[in-house]
């Protein structure tokens, strides 16, 4: 069986390489600007890569991974922010987490790589709730999120707004049998965290269907922890 590997932005002091870790994916390189938790990502996966400033980097000229994990900068979108949204300077970096897939992608067409295995495959994206209800009108910056990661599989597709101008805190979309998208709001106390703590984690296929058993099938998780209601 393949051994998946894994890019990391804004990887501050390495949650997903860890995570990436414990199941068998190889953090491969990861996109950090500050000094200390690179310092400590160094000493803990002493063979992964630091690329950089993910505004300076190239999707085209990174090492392909399978899998390209981000948790782009809350602060634009938390409840306790200012709400500047996607148009924020830290919370509209999502938007180069977009770019780099895309331009990876596109890199690995040229290569003549086809469907299963164009890369990345996964991306994985990371954030507060708030972006549920930030923008405007309220949730707006959610579709865009959703909308953009669509765009890197199909261009010119629009997602719309929920009927209820709400968004659920779990959702999927699929397109045909080669894409699939899933959201799910996770609180960490169910998780083996002595803390509540509530993080939206997405995950995009792009060649197949599998997201939602990704983030929705509770067997494919090691130790079977309690589920988040």
């Amino acid at each position: 069986m393949k051994t998946l590997t894994m890019g990391s932005l804004f990887d501050g002091i390495g949650g997903f390489p860890l995570a990436a870790i414990h199941n068998g994916i190889v953090p491969v390189w990861a996109s950090e600007i500050e000094a200390f938790p690179i310092e400590v990502t160094r000493l803990r996966f002493p063979d992964m890569v630091h690329v950089g400033d993910i505004t300076k980097l190239d999707g085209a000229k990174l090492p392909p991974v399978d899998i390209i994990c981000g948790g782009s900068p809350c602060q634009d979108l938390s409840v306790a922010g200012n709400r500047a949204g996607l148009s924020g300077a830290r919370s509209g970096l999502f938007m180069e987490q977009v770019r780099l897939v895309k331009e990876m992608r596109n890199a690995e067409r040229l290569r003549n790589r086809t469907a299963l295995d164009i890369r990345p495959r996964f991306m994985v994206w990371e954030n507060v709730p708030g972006a549920f209800s930030s923008g405007t009108p309220k949730g707006e910056d959610f579709r865009i999120v959703l909308e953009e990661i669509v765009r890197i599989k199909v261009g010119g597709v629009s997602v719309p707004r929920p009927d209820t101008g709400r968004w659920e805190s779990a959702g999927r979309i699929i397109l045909g049998t080669d894409f699939s998208l899933a959201w799910r709001c996770i609180d960490a106390q169910y998780w083996g965290v002595p803390q509540r703590r509530k993080r939206i984690f997405l995950v995009a296929d792009f060649a197949g269907r599998s997201a939602g058993q990704i983030l929705f099938d509770q067997e494919s998780l090691p130790g079977y922890p309690a589920p988040s209601p």
